[in-house]
């Protein structure tokens, strides 16, 4: 099976050995995204409804290169460091999917990359 590398600098490059997506036959599986702004390096996590909207955005640049949007979106992992955080996320991620919502899990996890609050994997299929 044919593999392609999926990077554009309309979302953060990668922090390590890693790309932002990859795409395998008809599945785009993309690296989880933190709130790092493109081309600055800045993060974006004032608070947790800003930090959300920037990983979205940058699934979204993500997806976007591939030829996909967030129609295409099969399954989603969502990390947080405090589970208190589920209803303003969830509230915020639910807004960028037109109808059918894909496959997920949200976990809350010890820490994460930058120490912040919000991290979303997805897989994508055509």
């Amino acid at each position: 099976m044919e593999k392609t590398i999926i990077n554009t600098p309309n979302a953060p490059a990668p922090i390590g050995p890693y790309n932002q997506g990859i795409r395998a036959g008809n599945l785009l599986f993309i690296s989880g995204q933190v709130a790092l702004k493109p081309g600055s390096g800045d993060l974006a996590n004032n608070d947790i409804i800003e930090e959300t909207h920037q990983v979205m955005q940058n699934l979204k640049s993500i997806l976007s290169e591939a030829g996909m949007t967030f129609n295409n979106v099969v399954k989603t992992t969502i990390f947080l460091s405090d589970m208190d955080l589920f209803g303003q996320v969830n509230e915020i991620y639910g807004k960028y999917f037109e109808a059918d919502f894909p496959a997920r899990e949200t976990v809350a996890v010890k820490g994460l990359p930058k120490n912040v609050n919000i991290e979303i994997s997805m897989i994508a299929a055509e």
